[in-house]
């Protein structure tokens, strides 16, 4: 905008950039104004379309470029809390997706969020009401995702095919993402008689 050095320009869009760089080209409105822009530059940066708006305080830089995953990075800022954190966590049948255990190609994006959490979410959007400690996360470009062993452990107290748990088990141990011993313990941490621990402990007996 007119009045404003070239220089801060500069600074203040690269101190953007690096923001949208970790989240696959996305930020919010909230990082927007750490950034240096104030409401006024934010409005006038969506209205001549140097920004794309594309959720309520939700902006997304129009030249970065496409990534494979870039919905996830939304999602995740789409369930941020009014300070501006991320709440959501990719898992389930999404998680076993991007692991690339099983060759299982879900028909909708399954999010798990805390209790309480009150957003509606948007069309093919699944959400799992729940915790995930720290040592249970991974993280993607602008996401976090369950590690391939609590993937299997919340698969396995759902309906998923014994035929696409076996396959996500045997690859995971296969490719040294899930260690036999350490979820051996994990089971052994659950009731016997839970769903999760009768079809996971059938499904490493049959390997």
């Amino acid at each position: 905008m007119a009045g404003v050095p070239h220089a801060e320009q500069q600074a203040r869009a690269r101190q953007l950039f690096e923001i949208a760089d970790t989240q696959a080209g996305y930020f919010t409105a909230q990082q927007a104004c750490a950034a240096g822009y104030s409401q006024q530059l934010q409005a006038y940066n969506a209205r001549v379309a140097n920004w794309h708006r594309v959720g309520r305080g939700l902006y997304r830089l129009p030249n970065y470029p496409v990534t494979t995953h870039e919905q996830y990075a939304e999602l995740s800022l789409w369930s941020r809390t009014q300070q501006g954190q991320p709440q959501a966590t990719l898992g389930f049948e999404t998680a076993l997706a991007l692991h690339e255990l099983s060759d299982l190609i879900p028909e909708q994006i399954h999010l798990i969020v805390p209790p309480g959490f009150r957003k509606v979410p948007p069309k093919g959007v699944v959400l799992h009401t729940g915790r995930v400690a720290p040592g249970d996360l991974q993280h993607g470009p602008g996401y976090r995702v369950t590690t391939p062993l609590r993937t299997l452990l919340d698969l396995a107290g759902t309906p998923l095919s014994p035929e696409h748990l076996h396959q996500g088990l045997r690859d995971a141990l296969q490719r040294g993402l899930v260690r036999r011993r350490t979820l051996e313990q994990r089971l052994a941490d659950l009731p016997a008689t839970t769903p999760a621990a009768q079809r996971l402990t059938a499904a490493l007996a049959a390997l």
